[in-house]
């Protein structure tokens, strides 16, 4: 298999047939060996009937359907845990990325050796105040905490060897830092390609204006993460011996004091110095604790998916 086209969607049926057409009408003309994967993500309109539809009539189409709302981080992980083709290219289904670019992206990753090309949706059909201009402030915040100079991390159109999608771990709002977990993995050969970007045809938009609140969070989670997310102990441990120390500091202060130099003043426990330097010590054992248990987390977990396919088509 050449190309495994992903797509997830949530509630498209008007776009579906559509959509299905051009891809169609695109890869009839290559060589390529295509197949397309479609992932309801627990849609409540017709989406459903719709894959199934074309499924009968195209082998090449596979038809995954979500038991609920995953969201699209769920959509894209069942889609490449399904995906054979050496290159796979994701898109989303309302019509506003261009099955044009499908080709000439495949080609940079096929023909010059890249790991990842990202879209960039350079000219955007979106609503300026609630889109454009967040999404540029959290393209920047993206770049300046990743190192990877992309301009659009979010564009939902992107190529893969498949080598990466197979490495890559999606967790819950993730797959806007595809990207970044891709080079924390060791995929460095990463481009972009300016991308044509279409006005919403069909419906409304599935995301509101706290996505870019809940995506900074996530990148925060994800800088974390990229430090110390396999090592807790080298972030918890160093923080709780620094405030450990500190409530040695004072422990040492107050005991010699009492005991050498003002041996009949008040009571250690009339002093603020005893008071720090007991919520300090517990700080900072808590600290110790929580780095040990993330030790003892990441050691005996178990890798599991975090959704349920309730219906598949022409799947083998």
């Amino acid at each position: 298999m050449d190309l495994s086209l992903v797509i997830p969607l949530f509630n498209e049926g008007d776009s579906i047939f559509e959509l299905n057409k051009k891809i169609n009408e695109i890869i009839s003309n290559s060589n390529i060996d295509v197949e397309i994967i479609y992932v309801d993500d627990g849609s409540r309109d017709d989406s459903w009937k719709k894959i199934a539809n074309i499924s009968e009539k195209y082998p090449n189409i596979i038809g995954l359907r979500f038991l609920k709302n995953y969201g699209k981080s769920m959509a894209l992980s069942a889609g490449f845990s399904n995906a054979k083709g050496t290159v796979v290219i994701t898109m989303d289904a309302d019509l506003q990325d261009d099955p044009n670019e499908i080709i000439p992206l495949y080609n940079m990753v096929k023909n010059e050796g890249y790991d990842l090309v990202s879209g960039w949706k350079k000219k955007r059909y979106d609503s300026v105040i609630f889109k454009n201009i967040p999404s540029k402030l959290f393209n920047w915040a993206a770049r300046k905490s990743s190192g990877i100079n992309l301009h659009d991390f979010n564009c939902g159109i992107k190529a893969y060897k498949k080598s990466v999608i197979k490495e890559i771990e999606l967790t819950g709002g993730m797959h806007r830092y595809i990207p970044v977990l891709a080079k924390n993995c060791g995929f460095n050969k990463i481009s972009e390609k300016v991308v044509k970007h279409h006005p919403r045809k069909y419906g409304k938009t599935k995301y509101g204006a706290d996505r870019f609140m809940k995506g900074f969070l996530d990148l925060l989670t994800l800088s974390f993460v990229q430090r110390f997310g396999k090592r807790p102990m080298h972030f918890f441990g160093l923080l709780g011996t620094i405030i450990l120390l500190v409530a040695l500091f004072f422990s040492i202060y107050i005991g010699v004091d009492k005991l050498f130099i003002n041996k009949s003043g008040r009571l250690i426990t009339d002093r603020p110095e005893f008071f720090i330097s007991l919520a300090t010590m517990v700080i900072g054992l808590q600290f110790f604790l929580a780095g040990f248990l993330g030790e003892l987390i990441l050691r005996t977990r178990k890798s599991k998916d975090n959704y349920t396919i309730s219906e598949k088509t022409n799947s083998k």
